[in-house]
C-alpha cells in the first residue's frame, strides 16, 4: 500500500463494514419486538426516511456485536490505521447506531450518521465530506451506485462488492481507483433459505385422498399443485420468521450458519423473495378453491403470528403448532373437496401435538447441554424438561388410543376387508413414538425437529414401511 500516512479513509457502513443494512436490521428487530412497529414504519416513512430511520432506532434492539462485517474491509482499515491515517465512518444509517458500532470495533477517529433532519446519502453525503474535509482530500470506500457523488470528489475511490457495470462508472468518474473483491452470488443460499427439506411436511395434504382410498389421477394431480401452493407459503414463512429471529440465529450454535443470518444472502433479497413465494403460492392456491386459499391465509396468518410472540408462551406454541400440522390436512381435503373423518382430524392434532412437545424437549437437552438455564426466545426452562417430556409420551399415547377406536368403529369396515391388520400400526407407533422421545431425552435429536430427524433415522423409516405395509394387508380381499 502506498504512503497513507496522516490521510483521512471514510467509510461507508451498509453493504461496507457491513454485510448487511442497518434500515433493514432495525425494521425487523423492531418488528419482533413489537408487530405494530410495522404500521409505526409506515407513518414515519411519509413522513421522511431521516425520521424512519430515527423511529427505527428507538424502536428496535440490534445486536451491534453478531452483525456480519466485512472481514476484508477490517483488515484495509486496520492496515490504514496502522499506518498512521485518520479512519471516519461516514453513513446514512442513523447516527446512534453509526456510534454504537464504532465504539464496538474500536478503530474509528470521527462518525457521521444521518438523524432526524438529514439523511446522509448521495450528493448530500458528497457535499458534507467535502466541508468537511476538502474536495480530493480523502480517501472513500463504498459498495453503491449512491456513492458515486462521493467517489468523484475522492482523492482515491475504493469500490467493495460492486458489480462490473458500477465498478466502470466509478473508474471513468475517479480514475485513481481501487476494487477490493465483490461478492458472488450463491444461487444455492436462495434454496437453503427456502429449506426445501421442510416441504417433506406438506405431504400430508395428500392424506385425505389416501384415507378416503379415493387415488386417482385427477385427486393426485390437484393434491401436487396443493402441495406446491402450500410449500412455496410455508418456503415465505420460512423466510420471514428468519428475518424476525436474526440476531438469536447468529448468536446460535447451529442457526447461525442460516442464509440470512450469516450474510450469505442479503436481507433485502430475503424480502424479495419471501414476498415472490407467498405471490407463486397464492396464485395457485385459486385454481384450487375460495377454501383452500382460506386455509393457505390461515396458515400464514398464524405462522407471523407464531413467530412474533406466540412462541414466547409455554404451551400455546406447541398447541400452534400441532394446528399448523393439520391445516396442512384441512387443505388437502378442501383442494380435493374429500371430507375428513373426526378420527383423522382427532388423530393428528394429538400426534402432532407429541412431536411439538418433542421439538421443545430437544431444545430443552440442548440448552441443557450448553449448560444454559432456557431456550432463547422462549418461556421454557430446563426445569420444565420432565413435565414436556410426559406431555411428548402422553399425547402421543393418545393418538394412538384414538387410533383404537378408530379400527374398531363401523367406516373402517367400509374401507379394508381385514381392519385387524391394522392393529399392527397402534404398535409400530407406540414403540416409535416412545424411541424418539428416548432419543430426545438423550439428545440424540440434535436439529430439534423430530419429523426431519426421522426421514434420516433408518429405523424409522423402516417403521414407517411397516405402517405401509400393515394398511396394503388390511386393504387385501
Amino acid at each position: 500500500m502506498e504512503s497513507i500516512n496522516k490521510e483521512i479513509l471514510v467509510v461507508d457502513l451498509d453493504g461496507t463494514l457491513l454485510n448487511s443494512d442497518i434500515l433493514h436490521e432495525s425494521f425487523w428487530s423492531a418488528f419482533s419486538l413489537n408487530s405494530l412497529s410495522f404500521l409505526k414504519s409506515l407513518f414515519y416513512l411519509f413522513k421522511g426516511k431521516e425520521k424512519l430511520k430515527e423511529y427505527l432506532y428507538t424502536a428496535s434492539n440490534v445486536d451491534v456485536k453478531s452483525l456480519p462485517y466485512n472481514k476484508e474491509v477490517i483488515r484495509y482499515i486496520t492496515n490504514f490505521k496502522n499506518s498512521g491515517g485518520r479512519i471516519v465512518l461516514a453513513t446514512a444509517s442513523n447516527e446512534k447506531f453509526a456510534k454504537k458500532i464504532a465504539d464496538h470495533l474500536g478503530f474509528f477517529d470521527e462518525v457521521y450518521g444521518s438523524n432526524s433532519l438529514t439523511n446522509l446519502k448521495g450528493e448530500i453525503k458528497a457535499k458534507f465530506l467535502v466541508d468537511k474535509f476538502g474536495e480530493k482530500n480523502f480517501i472513500y470506500i463504498g459498495d453503491s451506485r449512491a456513492d458515486l457523488a462521493i467517489w468523484k470528489r475522492a482523492k482515491k475511490s475504493i469500490s467493495i462488492n460492486c458489480s462490473n457495470l458500477l465498478r466502470k462508472k466509478i473508474e471513468k468518474e475517479n480514475p485513481n481507483y481501487e476494487h477490493l473483491s465483490k461478492k458472488k452470488i450463491n444461487y444455492f443460499s436462495y434454496l437453503k433459505t427456502m429449506r426445501l427439506y421442510q416441504w417433506i411436511k406438506n405431504l400430508l395434504i395428500f392424506l385425505p385422498i389416501f384415507a378416503a382410498h379415493q387415488v386417482n389421477i385427477s385427486s393426485i394431480s390437484t393434491s401436487l399443485i396443493a402441495f406446491f401452493a402450500f410449500s412455496f407459503f410455508a418456503s415465505s414463512v420460512y423466510i420471514i420468521n428468519d428475518l424476525l429471529d436474526l440476531s438469536a440465529d447468529r448468536n446460535h450454535v447451529i442457526k447461525k450458519t442460516r442464509p440470512l443470518a450469516s450474510s450469505d444472502l442479503s436481507i433485502f433479497h430475503g424480502e424479495i423473495l419471501a414476498f415472490v413465494l407467498f405471490v407463486i403460492g397464492l396464485i395457485l392456491g385459486l385454481f384450487l378453491g375460495l377454501s383452500f386459499v382460506f386455509t393457505l391465509l390461515i396458515y400464514y396468518f398464524l405462522s407471523t403470528i407464531y413467530s412474533l410472540s406466540l412462541k414466547k408462551f409455554i404451551i400455546i406454541d406447541i398447541c400452534i403448532l400441532a394446528l399448523l400440522f393439520t391445516l396442512r390436512i384441512v387443505a388437502g381435503s378442501f383442494a380435493t373437496e374429500i371430507d375428513i373423518s373426526f378420527w383423522l382430524i382427532a388423530f393428528s392434532i394429538f400426534i402432532f401435538f407429541s412431536l411439538a412437545s418433542v421439538k421443545r424437549q430437544a431444545e430443552l437437552v440442548n440448552a441443557k447441554k450448553l449448560g444454559e438455564t432456557k431456550i432463547n426466545r422462549r418461556s421454557y426452562n430446563i426445569d420444565d424438561l420432565p413435565i414436556i417430556s410426559a406431555i411428548s409420551l402422553n399425547a402421543g399415547y393418545i393418538s394412538v388410543l384414538i387410533m383404537a377406536f378408530y379400527i374398531n368403529s363401523p367406516s373402517v369396515t367400509k374401507l379394508y376387508y381385514n381392519p385387524s391388520m391394522l392393529w399392527g400400526i397402534c404398535f409400530v407407533l407406540l414403540y416409535w413414538l416412545t424411541r424418539i422421545v428416548f432419543l430426545t431425552n438423550r439428545g440424540i435429536i440434535k436439529n430439534d425437529d423430530p419429523i426431519i430427524f426421522a426421514i434420516k433415522d433408518n429405523i424409522s423409516l423402516i417403521c414407517f414401511f411397516s405402517i405401509i405395509g400393515f394398511l396394503f394387508l388390511g386393504s387385501l380381499n
